[in-house]
Parts: C-alpha cells; sequence; structure tokens
C-alpha cells in the first residue's frame, strides 16, 4: 500500500510523550508509532458497534474558556438518549474535569464521545466502555 506524507503540529510536551512512546515500545520511528495508535484506534472503536454498552467519557478542558462548556452542553442535549449522568469536578484553578456516564450502542456512544473531544480548546477526552447486554 502506498504511503501519504502530511505534516503534524504537537505541543513540546505531546512530542517528548511520543518519543518516549516510541522507545518503550520499540519502534523504528515515530510514523510508524502513530501509525499503529490510529489503527488501534479505529479498530477499537469498530468493535461490536451494535451491541449495548455502558461507559464514562472523561474530558479534560480550560474551564476559562466558557464557550467549551456551551458546546459540550449543546451536543449533550443532542444525545440526551444515552446520557445518564454528567458531572464537573474542578481540578484546579484553570482545568475542569467533565465526566460523562453514558449507556446505548458502541455507535451512537462512539459518535457522542467524538463530538466531545473533538470541540477546539479540549486538552484531553477518552471514551471507556464494556458491554452491558
Amino acid at each position: 500500500m502506498a504511503l501519504k506524507r502530511f505534516g503534524v503540529s504537537l505541543e513540546d510536551n505531546v512530542l517528548d510523550s511520543l518519543d518516549q512512546y516510541v522507545e518503550e515500545n520499540g519502534f523504528a520511528n515515530r510514523s510508524q508509532a502513530i501509525r499503529f495508535l490510529i489503527e488501534k484506534n479505529v479498530a477499537e472503536k469498530k468493535w461490536q458497534c451494535n451491541h449495548i454498552v455502558a461507559g464514562t467519557i472523561i474530558i479534560m478542558y480550560d474551564q476559562e474558556k466558557k464557550e467549551i462548556y456551551t458546546k459540550m452542553t449543546e451536543i449533550e442535549r443532542i444525545y440526551n438518549d444515552v446520557i445518564l449522568s454528567s458531572s464537573q469536578y474542578y481540578i484546579n484553578q484553570s482545568f475542569c474535569l467533565h465526566i460523562v456516564t453514558v449507556m446505548g450502542t458502541a455507535y451512537r456512544l462512539t459518535e457522542l464521545s467524538d463530538r466531545l473531544t473533538t470541540i477546539k480548546g479540549i486538552k484531553h477526552g477518552k471514551l471507556v466502555m464494556s458491554r452491558a447486554d
């Protein structure tokens, strides 16, 4: 399969983490590690899409950027059929940990997670789910 090149911009600490990941896991280079992580992520999202699953979406964001919370709330209203609860924990002066407890099809939860975690300004986001049927 032909390879295509593209550029990636990362903060210094993220690049340092990537380099550490490359070294710890024996990858030949950054590209190989990034390719592995992307393939792993895609495979995890495709698993058992029609099964009922339960889980959490964990999001870390800068609470001073009010538009992030507003956008999350708008998205959560659209997906209220799969949201069981939503909690905010203020970690320090700047950061807020937002936890959404969810249950529904893996496809629907992945869709919600993707919409929430790709909001501009989100520092970290992750969906963790387990079969519930």
